[in-house]
């Protein structure tokens, strides 16, 4: 049984493991890592309480020239707009001085909103298992342990209906072209997928964040929805840019994903 745990990214009394560690920073991506964490440091100050890696940059699975950095920032206090602009600004000078990258991604939230009830089994889970620290104070010290039940899975991702509108105003605002619609596609697969795999997580019982673990558990539930999430997964690390995929996305799996979610776990809780 504990065996099975562990290989399901789980502890032996079925906790989530935390993924990630500076120690799998692939050496490539040292200097990038570091420069972020210097520059961060400069920006902030001391109204940085904490920052963290996530992804597959601290989980040792990025690719040079093809990943991109993520970074998440928890502030003292509510960060500004003037905050998320300079973050912004912080990214993009990355992305330029470091070819080992592909785009920098920045989530930046207040210490407080972090640590809130409501944020508990969504941004705190975040913070606690797929977060990576890289300064200041942890604050998966003030976290719960998190187990992959219902709970979890209504509050990380039980959304989606609410985000599919927006989704269908982001691509009709995109320009025409595969340039264009490439980044759409990688998000919006990954989000499904991700989606997917959260649906099934508590009858599977684990945890992975591999695109391609998470389509075949998914399928082990709905085979007849298998392949799609599949082909998803698959653009999720090649994306193209083609429109039609992200037609049946807004129109096909994304609107039954939502219903089934709903049936099956509910809907996240309304946030503030």
């Amino acid at each position: 049984m504990s065996d099975n745990m562990l290989s399901k990214g789980l502890d032996p009394q079925g906790c989530i493991e935390r993924e990630g560690s500076l120690g799998r920073v692939p050496h490539a991506f040292r200097p990038v890592v570091a420069a972020a964490r210097d520059r961060l440091l400069d920006l902030f100050g001391a109204r940085l309480h904490s920052a963290y890696l996530y992804g597959s940059v601290p989980r040792g699975t990025a690719r040079v020239g093809r990943s991109d950095l993520d970074l998440l920032v928890a502030l003292q206090h509510e960060p500004a707009d003037a905050d998320r602009d300079a973050v912004r600004a912080l990214g993009d000078a990355l992305d330029k001085e470091f070819p080992e990258i592909d785009g920098v991604g920045t989530l930046l939230y207040g210490r407080a909103r972090l640590l809130s009830a409501a944020e508990t089994y969504d941004l705190g889970w975040f913070v606690a298992c797929m977060c990576t620290p890289l300064l200041g104070e942890d604050l998966a010290e003030y976290l719960p342990r998190y187990r992959p039940d219902s709970l979890l899975a209504r509050e990380t991702n039980g959304d989606l209906a609410e985000l599919l509108p927006r989704w269908r105003r982001r691509i009709a605002d995109a320009d025409d072209t595969d340039a264009a619609r490439g980044p759409l596609v990688r998000f919006m697969s990954r989000h499904l997928v991700r989606t997917g795999f959260t649906l099934v997580m508590p009858r599977w019982g684990g945890w992975t964040s591999d695109l391609t673990e998470m389509a075949e558990a998914f399928a082990a539930y709905y085979p007849e929805r298998a392949e799609q999430l599949r082909a998803a997964a698959l653009l999720g690390h090649e994306p193209t840019g083609d429109p039609a995929v992200l037609r049946s996305y807004v129109d096909d799996l994304g609107p039954w994903l939502a219903d089934e979610y709903a049936r099956v776990h509910g809907v996240k809780t309304p946030r503030p």
